[in-house]
């Protein structure tokens, strides 16, 4: 059973949180044990949680803000369940809050902090478990989360400028594309009528008009638009405008492409074209060197050996044909390779990371040598973004610019045209 507490603690704050406990009397014992006065305890009643979206998350930043403060509090001696119990109250997701609710008390229980981390793997991914049991087992957990906080921190920053790029170019694509086939669809359809009405069988449109009307026309009769035909026989479905069959259509196919890609298979072919589109495999590989780095020093750090640092490593590149790369490399170092050979003979690592890496197994210092190329593709990739985010701008209003003229000019221009055979006649 769920019970609710407002307690004090040594210091004399007041702090709350949620506890379960089979009656109020062992909620009291539960927070004395802990070095606090009970206020108010109260049952909870049970809630039905409907979640329309899937399974709940919790923000990235909510995750950082936590790594960071529970770091502080490990690393000022305050005692883990203390610290847990704290941060329980302290956060805003009520998520996050509710697994501090099952952490806490496993803890307190005896389990081992990455055990109970690791059944809420959604949240804590095998990166963050891996390391936090490195950081128990070598008593060395208050710099392991610190170094958590700091790789958190990092993929948020880098998530940001990520979004910032792409949202301005996004919603103009967007929006041009709605535009475009509105007007093809629409306004073109009664121009062209309207043109050989009145201006007779062999009057034609301008040629760019033309254009812009036989492009439309070509996509929507040899793309997803020439499906209705197969669908209109469907009684219900065939009262709908041709307009809101092509929307559900698009919707379709989107989200079987989504699932496609959710899938091993899928996911390996789309981070492949990643890696070969223009500008984003740039983005993609220096990204994915920056977390192999910053993550395989890490877990160097705390202590684990080559072969289950790789093994988890792979799981941070955020590229499965990069992660197919590191699996190979950890078979050549199984067979007694050292990890920089077969890291030089990758597609995707460039040569400063091989010779880092060899750099860092001749003196033994593999954790201290690697941070440094993750601060330099990081650095790099923020770069990258804002160069990106600086060109895309203004490219994108010359191309928007250059589509509405094309299109005013395209209804523009018939008008004019049809209000001179009117003038003539």
């Amino acid at each position: 059973m769920k019970f609710s507490y407002k307690a004090t603690n040594k210091e004399g704050h007041t702090i709350t949180g949620i506890v379960d406990a089979n009656s109020q009397q062992a909620v009291v014992g539960l927070l004395k044990k802990q070095g606090y006065q009970p206020i108010v305890i109260s049952s909870e009643r049970k809630k039905i949680n409907i979640n329309l979206w899937g399974n709940k998350k919790v923000k990235l930043q909510d995750l950082v803000v936590f790594s960071r403060q529970l770091a502080t509090m490990v690393g000022a001696g305050v005692p883990l369940v203390r610290s847990l119990s704290s941060l329980q109250s302290d956060t805003e997701s009520l998520y996050l809050r509710e697994i501090l609710t099952s952490i806490t008390k496993d803890v307190e229980s005896g389990m081992q902090l990455a055990d109970a981390f690791s059944k809420f793997p959604k949240v804590f991914d095998e990166i963050f478990v891996s390391m936090i049991r490195a950081g128990e087992e070598g008593g060395i957990l208050d710099d392991i989360l610190k170094r958590l906080a700091s790789m958190k921190e990092i993929e948020a920053s880098i998530r940001k400028k990520i979004f910032s790029a792409m949202m301005y170019p996004v919603v103009i694509l967007c929006v041009t594309i709605v535009a475009f086939f509105g007007i093809v669809l629409f306004i073109m359809p009664k121009i062209s009528q309207l043109f050989t009405q009145l201006g007779g069988p062999h009057a034609k449109l301008p040629i760019y008009a033309q254009f812009v009307f036989g492009s439309g026309t070509f996509l929507l009769s040899h793309s997803v638009i020439g499906l209705v035909p197969l669908i209109n026989s469907v009684p219900v479905i065939s009262k709908l405008p041709n307009i809101f069959l092509f929307t559900i259509i698009i919707g379709v196919i989107v989200i079987f492409l989504i699932r496609y890609i959710h899938t091993p298979k899928g996911r390996f072919w789309f981070d492949g074209i990643m890696l070969k589109v223009p500008v984003i495999k740039t983005i993609v590989s220096k990204l994915a060197i920056a977390r192999f780095a910053r993550t395989f020093s890490s877990l160097m750090g705390a202590g684990v050996n080559v072969l289950d640092a790789l093994e988890t490593t792979q799981t941070a590149i955020g590229n499965k044909v990069i992660e197919a790369e590191l699996k190979y490399a950890a078979k050549e170092v199984q067979n007694g390779k050292q990890l920089s050979e077969p890291i030089s003979q990758s597609k995707h690592f460039p040569p400063i990371v091989s010779q880092m890496l060899m750099v860092g197994e001749e003196t033994g210092q593999i954790d201290a040598v690697l941070p440094k190329i993750a601060d330099f593709y990081e650095e790099e990739v923020g770069v990258t973004i804002d160069g990106l985010a600086s060109i895309i701008e203004p490219i994108m209003i010359v191309l928007l610019g250059a589509g509405v003229g094309l299109i005013a000019a395209s209804i523009m221009g018939p008008i004019a045209d049809l209000t001179k055979v009117v003038g003539n006649n």
